[in-house]
């Protein structure tokens, strides 16, 4: 399955319908979880139980009610309050009653299996999202993505409380309403009500069909609506500066336009189905009734006799009402699980192979040797990149922008895998080592940092998550901002902000750098980590930033050559390609590209 099945899913068949819930049955039945399946064998008794009592219990009514009669006749009204009729309509109600729990019973014994599938499923397609590729999320939107999760999960509830509490106990119902009409009448009754009921579910399921794509369309547009909102206040000081308040509402206004005649189509469409759904029910009953009243007056039924069909079909056409409406909202739940299910099935771009060994130790060598790489098939990256990073020692890449600096970054972490060549760290091919042994052997301070919306304590010990309060301020104070973070009024506990707008970029590259100092990575890259600052902060930074990488293996992506004169190896990029490379001193003699980039940058200065 690919990645278009999230933009263009198909019209699909009962059958795929049904095999698409049949992938809930594990967390209906979880083998982990003995005293679950206990619970759901309890509610299917339960609810199998109520539909025998509740087809049953009509019986007894029209019974009391033929007894009514005949002994009001013969005997009086006094003779009727003390004879067998209390029984039944006793009985009747007791039976209603006894209905009512099991129901209830069932919905008290069954919840904490949902709310179980609901949260494992949740979790797992949360787990998922973090394995697909660097790929997938940067060419999907956050906020499309979070609405699939979000139906896909609501529709789970539904479709575990629809599905199997009411659509199960309807069908079942029916059935025994057909025999019991048999047995008790005549096959006619048996032959109109389900006549009525097989036409009802036909006329169902084709019109349902009919208008899903409506909600298909509607599902579409609510999903671009919410994604421009999203996008639009991610970039909220952007549209400040740019004064285009009035645009953005324009533009969200336009996607609730398509949502909103999207919305009236399925609507308006529904009100067409429900007329008809009326429309066949009132036929049965009427035809039913008819047909009763018919016998009674050539005396081969009762008056009582009509009561009780009444009351039985009364009591299948109620659930028979909620079989139209859950049938529409399963058929609208399913199409919600598709997407979400689509997503599950995305194979991760890049995986473990199958021998693949943990990277160990605390130093690193890093060796790439003819690299090629791309990310789109027609624009080539790097092209035969090959060099060496000896144990300890920093090595600094330079060159013009989209010379492919930033993607050697991305490879280490294996973000990507190369299209040729290889890349080595402590001669292993980091192909053939875990993903999570690799990316726990790297730290890196990146140009942007992001912080997530909590404290500055708590982005700092994200890096390792056991890591005492003792340790984030010793971190913090080799990155130099402890004494800034205890001049605030709630210290580590103060909150940043989303994407930790409340700091400066300087404070951010900080809390980075000290988030990188506690998971004491063995290899360390500083991609741009000081280019997008101010030369008073970068300056300010610089001594942090060394202190970090002192006795690393480190790879410095810069922008600022200033900031690397010192490094062991200068390797200069342009094109994709190596160009030069050499100590600082060595490559202003050659009068290459890396004298001219100094030379530009020095007269800037």
């Amino acid at each position: 399955m690919t990645r278009k099945n999230l933009n263009r899913i198909k019209e699909q068949t009962i059958g795929y319908q049904l095999k698409s819930f049949g992938r809930l049955w594990p967390y209906l039945w979880p083998q982990s979880k003995p005293s679950y399946k206990i619970r759901t064998l309890f509610a299917i008794i339960a609810t199998i139980a109520g539909q025998f009592i509740i087809v049953a219990a009509p019986f007894f009514l029209g019974q009391a009610s033929d007894s009514i009669e005949i002994q009001i006749t013969e005997l009086g009204l006094g003779a009727v309050i003390g004879s067998s009729i209390l029984i039944l309509i006793l009985a009747y109600g007791g039976l209603r009653l006894v209905s009512v729990m099991l129901s209830e019973g069932r919905e008290y014994i069954f919840a904490p299996v949902a709310q179980h599938a609901q949260r494992s499923i949740a979790t797992l397609t949360f787990a998922h999202l973090h394995k697909l590729s660097l790929r997938y999320h940067l060419e999907k939107r956050t906020g499309g993505i979070s609405r699939v999760i979000e139906r896909g999960i609501r529709s789970i509830d539904f479709l575990f409380r629809f599905l199997l509490f009411n659509i199960g106990p309807t069908l079942l119902q029916l059935t025994l309403a057909g025999i019991a009409f048999w047995i008790a009448y005549s096959w006619e009754f048996a032959l109109i009500a389900v006549s009525v009921v097989i036409t009802y579910i036909w006329f169902t399921i084709v019109t349902t069909e009919w208008r899903l794509r409506f909600r298909r369309d509607m599902n579409t547009k609510d999903t671009e609506a919410n994604s421009k909102a999203i996008d639009s206040l991610l970039n909220y000081e952007t549209v400040k500066y740019f004064n285009a308040e009035h645009y953005e509402t324009q533009r969200y206004d336009k996607a609730m336009e398509g949502y909103q005649k999207a919305a009236i189509l399925s609507r308006t469409s529904l009100a067409t189905v429900n007329i008809g759904q009326s429309f066949l029910m009132n036929i049965g009953l009427v035809g039913l009734v008819l047909l009763a009243t018919q016998r009674t007056l050539t005396g081969e039924m009762t008056t009582g006799d009509i009561l009780t069909i009444t009351l039985v079909m009364m009591q299948v056409y109620r659930p028979l009402n909620i079989l139209g409406f859950a049938y529409r909202e399963i058929k609208q739940a399913l199409t919600d699980m598709e997407k979400m299910f689509a997503l599950l099935d995305l194979q991760p771009e890049i995986q473990d192979s199958p021998d693949a060994e943990k990277l160990r130790g605390d130093q690193a060598d890093i060796n790439f040797s003819k690299v090629y790489f791309r990310y789109e098939s027609e624009r080539p990256i790097l092209k035969d990149v090959s060099f060496t990073i000896k144990r300890g020692d920093t090595v600094a890449v330079v060159g013009p922008t989209g010379a492919g600096k930033s993607t050697l970054s991305r490879i280490l972490f294996r973000f990507y895998d190369i299209e040729a060549g290889s890349v080595h760290i402590n001669g292993h091919d980091i192909k053939k080592v875990s993903l999570e042994s690799l990316r726990r052997f790297i730290g890196i301070v990146p140009q942007d940092t992001v912080l997530f919306n909590d404290t500055i304590g708590f982005n700092i010990g994200y890096a390792n998550p056991a890591a005492s309060q003792e340790d984030i301020e010793t971190v913090s104070k080799n990155a130099q901002i402890h004494d800034f973070i205890e001049s605030l009024p709630n210290g580590y506990k103060t909150l940043v902000g989303e994407r930790g707008l409340k700091l400066s970029g300087g404070e951010k590259q900080r809390v980075a750098i000290a988030r990188t100092l506690l998971k004491n990575p063995a290899v360390l890259i500083l991609d741009e980590a000081t280019s997008a600052l101010d030369s008073v902060t970068e300056e300010g930074i610089q001594s942090a930033l060394e202190a970090v990488s002192a006795n690393r293996t480190t790879l410095v992506i810069a922008h600022r050559l200033s900031t690397i004169v010192n490094a062991d190896k200068i390797i200069v990029m342009d094109k994709g390609k190596i160009v030069e490379q050499g100590e600082h001193a060595q490559l202003l003699k050659k009068n290459g590209l890396y004298k001219e980039l100094w030379e530009q940058q020095k007269s800037k200065n």
